[in-house]
């Protein structure tokens, strides 16, 4: 086996997060060091091995690979020297001997004294040693020797094997919290906060220790931040399975059991290969106590958790009452185990605490979107009240939106004793979309009918009966409503009132039609436009069900017969005016007629301010606001439209699309920073209403919002929860959209995913212009990560890509840059490779731009000078920097050509 191939593996690993890769890779390099006879190199690589088990989630593995190093050092420690580090880990190991209940305590007892006596014998300071001995005593409960070994941990001197300056606090914290010391916990964590942390467990780990601090403080921002960055910089190692479990038991704690859910729903998997009996205990319990939340919400019998296949069983829907059982059992069964080996209670106790904690905060608000959801009323009551009250064509969108009274102020029919005049009042009013009025005066006849036990004529039979069937859908009562509607037509006709019974055979054609029921109320809605038109011309009548049938045809997708029926029809009334142009308008913009709309929309906007009806100026405002989007000369009027919508709309839709197209309009016009307030009501409003498919596209303008205005974390924050929606919704374009939003987000944050997100969408793309800037942007992330080797690789690859183009200036430029990132992985004979397909590169750059090829070539000469210098082939590199020098200088680049002139200082300096 190749010593080499060792060392490319730990390369390879070294530039790996945590996990299981970068273990693997590490585990192959053990296997071939031992293989090719090299027991030092075996000995370094064995010592990388515990690190990578000890924070890939692995601390079991970790005993055996420590023992052995520990054993080779003792053996020969001039052979073995790496004394240090061997002290380092043993601190690890005391931790996780703890977390086994199958591992004696005395054994973790007996590793403390080692501890000791090895820090003792180097001379170093015993404040590690005070501290793991105080993590023991806390373990099994002992609050007296916790408390004590606390006050030495604080007392004695740090020194370079202390914990590093945020884990050794964050120590200190979790003491604190559990005693609820607060005020000294948030003292001690203070300056940890606001340091720059070079540590795998920070800042994550002080901010999950601070969450019921800042709970039960009353600092809910606080609480809210700390949740929010510690556990996305957790999320994605399965080494901090414990700490995910506090994040979802913070979720159960302040309301935010949806949240809690989608944590859990992602980390259940995890369960099955917890790090720790310990860690799948924490989990357990905290995830059973966020079941039973969602339970105790009302949410729980809705609820079913994804739970992946593992072993022979297979994937599943497992209902949340269920999983809460079996995880509620699974956490007391290992309680039990730890209590029974540490000869106390205490990890009972936890868990029995965790296991029924009640609420902290009724809900904290993660987000400036976050609101709990509303009862919607059912699609169905919205269809019929919207068909019965309104003149204006039911479209699917409006009917799935729960329908809100208008709010105005209630007419006060007290004092009204006259049946007719009542029956009058509420027939005006219900004209007037003055529903609720229509409802008192209804209710005060039925009042004095009762006291008086009058005796009613058909027709007031026939009026009321109408007003029921209007209450009747209004509630939700479709069937009723109906029925209420045929029995007032009927009596209408008995009462021989021809134009009043087909007027109500008009609206019941209308909401049945609106209904989906064409067979049945087609006929009876075209039948009674023709009568009415025959019988009572120039009604208002007559013209809301030509309204109703122009309404049917754009909704089938006939706006031409819808603009044919309202063709010759001239009301004088502002109100009829406005739901006349405002239909005519719809149907023009179907039509693709944009101008007529347009102008036609202003005209019912005017008419509809005239007569002072919100609702339907809303709906007008807002659809001109739509069609002038469209027109950058048309932005202040769209955005005016938009304005007057908000001041009108009552309807929850109607509202919520206002704010979200508003919010796109100013984001389209580079206005991000106004358009956010617009869209965070969008995403609240619509998440509450239960409109997952709109909130998700409101999520993705948002996250655009919020990455324009330099909010990087909210943007990716935004833009991962609408990721699966907008993948469910199978919306192709608009996720990948989101991808691009997030990947610059990540990168923005220095996250390495960012990285791969790119290099997916560059694999996805077919024009490899695109995928070579991709693999670019990619391999430019993965440079200023320090992940060179896999830098060169991207950079190489986005160089095939640029060729595909024919793109030659990115061609020399990704080789240039790929054969630096191998210089800097250790790779010099690839570097090399890398630069001369660089210079060859140089001679496909069109002539007709000599400045250009002129500059290309300066800046390949002086990174090979770079390169060479490296190598220490210093007459090589003096050449390559005299030729940037000059070709700097020839293109009066002064900054670049001083630059070279140092490089060729401190070759000289190298040379002399």
């Amino acid at each position: 086996m190749s010593v080499d191939h060792v060392y490319d593996l730990m390369a390879r690993a070294g530039e790996l997060p945590y996990g299981e890769a970068k273990t693997v890779l590490v585990e192959d390099a053990l296997r071939q060091a031992e293989a090719a006879g090299e027991p030092e190199l075996a000995f370094r690589v064995r010592m990388e091995l515990t690190t990578a088990y000890q924070y890939g989630g692995e601390p079991a593995k970790a005993f055996t690979t420590f023992s052995r190093c520990l054993s080779d050092h003792d053996r020969e420690p001039g052979r073995f020297d790496e004394e240090r580090r061997l002290l380092w880990q043993i601190k690890w190991m005391v931790n996780s001997l703890t977390l086994f209940p199958e591992i004696p305590l005395d054994r973790t007892y007996a590793i403390l004294d080692e501890m000791e006596r090895r820090y003792q014998l180097g001379g170093h300071s015993l404040q590690a040693v005070f501290h793991y001995r105080h993590a023991v005593a806390r373990h099994v409960g002992d609050a007296g020797a916790a408390d004590e070994w606390y006050a030495r941990w604080r007392a004695a001197p740090r020194d370079e094997l202390s914990d590093c300056a945020g884990c050794d606090p964050t120590g200190m914290v979790y003491h604190l919290a559990s005693r609820e010391r607060d005020e000294e916990a948030l003292a001690i964590a203070g300056p940890v906060l606001n340091a720059e942390l070079n540590c795998t467990e920070q800042p994550q780990g002080i901010l999950t220790a601070l969450l019921p601090v800042y709970l039960r403080t009353g600092r809910v921002e606080d609480a809210r931040d700390a949740h929010r960055r510690g556990y996305r910089i957790m999320r994605s190692n399965i080494a901090d399975f414990a700490d995910i479990a506090e994040h979802i038991e913070f979720c159960a704690l302040t309301g935010n059991e949806p949240r809690g859910l989608e944590i859990l729903q992602r980390h259940l998997g995890w369960l099955d290969r917890a790090p720790s009996p310990h860690s799948a205990m924490r989990f357990a319990a905290a995830a059973a106590l966020l079941l039973r939340r969602l339970d105790e919400t009302g949410h729980g019998g809705e609820v079913s958790v994804r739970r992946p296949a593992h072993g022979d069983r297979k994937a599943a829907d497992v209902p949340a009452a269920e999983l809460q059982a079996e995880l509620t059992a699974q956490a007391t069964e290992l309680a039990a185990r730890f209590d029974v080996r540490n000869g106390t209670t205490y990890q009972g106790d936890l868990v029995r605490e965790i296991l029924a904690a009640g609420p902290i905060i009724d809900h904290l608000p993660l987000t400036a979107h976050d609101r709990r959801p509303t009862t919607a009323t059912s699609a169905q009551a919205a269809t019929s009240a919207q068909a019965a009250t309104s003149a204006q064509p039911v479209t699917s969108a409006e009917a799935a939106a729960p329908a809100a009274p208008a709010r105005r102020t209630v007419a006060d029919y007290s004092d009204v004793d006259d049946l007719d005049a009542l029956l009058a009042a509420g027939s005006e009013r219900w004209q007037a979309r003055d529903v609720d009025s229509a409802r008192a005066a209804w209710q005060r006849f039925d009042k004095v009918l009762a006291s008086t036990g009058a005796v009613l004529s058909t027709a007031q039979r026939a009026q009321r009966a109408d007003g029921r069937g209007l209450e009747l859908l209004l509630s939700g009562e479709t069937e009723a409503g109906l029925a209420e509607w045929r029995r007032a037509a009927e009596l209408y006709a008995e009462a021989g009132d021809p134009v009043l019974q087909h007027s109500a055979l008009s609206r019941i054609g209308g909401a049945l039609v609106g209904l989906g029921q064409l067979d049945e109320g087609l006929p009876l809605l075209t039948t009674a436009v023709a009568y009415l038109d025959e019988h009572a011309p120039g009604t208002r009548r007559a013209l809301t069900a030509r309204l109703r049938l122009s309404g049917h045809h754009l909704e089938s997708g006939r706006p031409e017969e819808a603009v044919a029926v309202l063709a010759d029809l001239a009301p004088d009334e502002p109100s009829d005016i406005g739901d006349l142009e405002l239909n005519r308008a719809q149907a023009l913009a179907h039509l693709g007629r944009h101008e007529e709309a347009v102008a036609t929309l202003r005209r019912a906007c005017a008419a509809l301010r005239t007569a002072g009806d919100r609702e339907p100026v809303a709906q007008a405002a807002f659809m001109l606001g739509q069609l002038l989007s469209h027109d950058p000369a048309g932005l202040d009027e769209a955005l005016a439209a938009f304005d007057e919508t908000l001041a009108n709309a009552v309807l929850p839709a109607l509202r919520l699309a206002a704010h979200a197209e508003r919010g796109k309009l100013l984001l389209s016009s580079e206005r991000a920073a106004d358009a956010v307030a617009d869209l965070v009501e969008a995403v609240a409003g619509f998440t509450a209403e239960g409109a997952h498919a709109q909130a998700a596209h409101a999520r993705l303008e948002l996250a655009a919002a919020y990455y324009t205005t330099g909010r990087h974390f909210e943007a990716a924050e935004v833009a991962e929860e609408a990721a699966p929606i907008l993948t469910q919704l199978d919306d192709t374009a608009a996720e990948r959209r989101l991808r691009y939003i997030l990947a610059h987000s990540q990168r923005e944050l220095g996250e390495p995913q960012a990285a791969d997100l790119f290099t997916e969408l560059a694999r996805e793309d077919d024009d490899p212009g695109a995928a070579a800037q991709l693999l670019e942007t990619a391999a430019e992330v993965l440079t200023g990560l320090d992940k060179d080797a896999l830098a060169a690789e991207r950079f190489a690859e986005s160089a095939d890509a640029f060729a595909d183009a024919g793109n030659p200036y990115g061609v020399v430029r990704t080789r240039r840059r790929s054969a630096l990132c191998h210089l800097w992985s250790g790779r010099e004979d690839e570097a090399l490779t890398e630069m001369e397909r660089a210079k060859v590169g140089l001679k496909e750059l069109p002539p007709d731009n000599p400045a250009a090829l002129t500059w290309e070539s300066s800046m390949v000469a002086y990174d090979e000078a770079r390169l060479l210098a490296n190598l220490s082939r210093y007459d090589e590199a003096l050449r390559s920097v005299g030729e940037a020098i000059e070709g700097y200088t020839s293109l009066n680049e002064t900054e670049a050509a001083e630059a070279a002139r140092r490089l060729r200082s401190s070759i000289q300096d190298e040379l002399s």
